[in-house]
């Protein structure tokens, strides 16, 4: 009878430790701890920006961003008004709708978003014009919102990098298929359904399971 409970509560650590690891794993690839950025990355940055196709309107917008760099995830709110017809651009087909125009530059980035934990938190398409509008020309119409979450802005920005180094030149179909557009970050910023925290949960909840259903097998 010993030996059977030492052998349960040896496969009911075993069971512990295996979930811990998962969530800690999870957590460290989830979570940023590098801290903010330094003044070598900003001005590194700067440059890369500076660089891009319209780099020099938004350089300053950019830097305040960097600069003000908590060192913590952040989301961005993307909202976007497609055009009726896109317009011409390399590498789109005949035909094709604005919103397949747009897909060409959105699926790959955020491939690469989901490779540093960025992900989409809430997608929406418009119910009609803006409802309350005021101190703005010009932004009654929307087709669409994004809640995009980064783990940092140290990640948003070496994404930048690589698709402004990126010979595929994904960012001319965003160009091409927009009207118009607004992307602000928000930090601090808040979700009740936190991954970590829903995971976290989650594990416990198969723990606790694991280990009633170990108890009734004696």
């Amino acid at each position: 009878m010993s030996e059977n409970n030492n052998a349960g509560r040896s496969r009911w650590s075993r069971g512990w430790i295996l979930l811990g690891v998962l969530y800690g794993i999870f957590f460290f690839w989830y979570t940023s701890f590098e801290g903010p950025l330094t003044e070598e990355e900003v001005a590194h940055f700067s440059r890369v920006i500076e660089n891009s196709p319209g780099g020099q309107e938004r350089l300053e917008r950019w830097q305040g961003f960097m600069q003000a760099d908590t060192g913590d995830d952040f989301a961005v709110w993307n909202a976007i008004d497609l055009l009726d017809t896109p317009r011409p651009v390399a590498g789109a087909l005949p035909g094709e709708s604005a919103q397949q125009v747009l897909n060409r530059y959105s699926t790959p980035f955020m491939s690469k978003a989901l490779t540093r934990a960025g992900h989409v938190v809430l997608l929406g398409f418009s119910a009609g014009k803006a409802i309350d509008l005021w101190g703005l020309e010009g932004a009654d119409n929307w087709d669409q919102g994004a809640l995009i979450r980064y783990r940092s802005r140290r990640d948003l920005l070496e994404m930048f990098e690589e698709i402004t180094a990126d010979e595929s030149g994904i960012h001319a179909f965003k160009v091409a298929a927009m009207e118009k557009t607004l992307a602000f970050p928000l930090d601090p910023w808040y979700q009740l359904g936190d991954p970590r925290l829903v995971l976290g949960l989650l594990f416990l909840i198969i723990g606790l399971l694991l280990q009633l259903r170990r108890n009734r097998l004696g």
